[in-house]
């Protein structure tokens, strides 16, 4: 099979997990990165892209690409995902998929009209343990209780595009809720500022159709960056600390689960993604699940009480 030639859009920081995954493809080739940042574009060659460009429609001009990775800051995401998409081009989206719902009915919009795959980098969905703990949770009747905390020192948010730490950072754990448990029909939100507007806190009660409930917190401002989740089950518990290095504490039937996890840890979104690609299947984290996603990122910050 030939491989797919693929294309990052964007450089940064978010950009060299995309980057790596790329490269350790068998099935990708890196044809070429774009950038503004000339700095950031001699950065991303190391991954052995041939082309190098500061414009993306010359790029897609230019080259002959079928992947491209669209890894820009949320104001423009979507616009660009959608160009892409209308060149016919599978397409993955970082998170978030722009920056309201709406923008990401738009790129769903642009999707419907072309055949291609496009899916959104909903990335904890993709760690093994993560994988595997949802399986066993899933073999036992699916999720009937989980909660997400996503913290982080202060972070300047308001001076960066009036952008929202829950719809630009902390959905990554609002959606890994959804992957536990599915789709949610009720939220009760509080949503209240510290002493400066950079010092967000969110917390949040969660009802699932599937009658689970779900708790996600969200505080900036505080001592660490931490990052931890767990999932019950009927006779069975996993608590995940995603801050580092995935580690998972699992407990069934009354006493530690002692078996090793069934992981396949060579495993990532990219790998899903060409899969998704090369045999016509949807990905999990779909453009038209990533509007869930997104609304009920809208709902904890309006702070729903419905």
């Amino acid at each position: 099979m030939e491989k797919l030639m693929a294309a990052v859009i964007g450089t940064g920081s978010h950009a060299q997990g995309h980057l790596m995954m790329i490269k350790g493809c068998e099935e990708m080739h890196l044809r070429a990165v774009c950038d503004i940042d000339k700095e950031r574009l001699e950065k991303a060659k190391q991954y052995g892209a041939e082309y190098a460009f500061t414009d993306f429609r010359e790029m897609i001009d230019k080259c002959d690409l079928d992947v491209v990775y669209v890894v820009t800051q949320p104001n423009f995401t979507a616009d660009i995902s959608i160009y892409c998409i209308e060149h016919d081009l599978h397409t993955s989206v970082e998170k978030p998929p722009g920056l309201t719902s709406a923008d990401t009915r738009r790129i769903l919009e642009a999707e419907s009209k072309h055949n291609v795959k496009a899916m959104v980098s909903f990335n904890r969905r993709y760690i093994p343990e993560v994988l595997a703990v949802r399986n066993m949770v899933m073999d036992r009747g699916g999720a009937i209780h989980c909660a997400a905390t996503y913290n982080k020192p202060a972070t300047r948010w308001s001076d960066v595009w009036g952008r929202h730490p829950v719809i630009h950072d902390a959905i990554h754990h609002v959606d890994l809720l959804r992957w536990f448990a599915g789709d949610a029909d009720a939220v009760y939100s509080e949503y209240y500022v510290g002493d400066s507007p950079d010092r967000q806190r969110h917390n949040a009660i969660i009802r699932f159709k599937n009658g689970c409930r779900g708790v996600f917190m969200s505080h900036y401002g505080v001592g660490f960056r931490i990052q931890r989740a767990e999932v019950h089950a009927e006779d069975f518990s996993a608590y995940l600390d995603l801050t580092g290095a995935p580690k998972c504490e699992l407990y069934a039937d009354g006493k530690p689960y002692e078996k090793p996890l069934d992981l396949n840890p060579g495993f990532n979104e990219t790998h899903h993604f060409v899969d998704c690609i090369i045999n016509d299947k949807k990905p999990w984290s779909s453009i038209e699940d990533a509007i869930k996603t997104m609304e009920l990122c809208e709902a904890i910050l309006n702070g729903g009480k419905t």
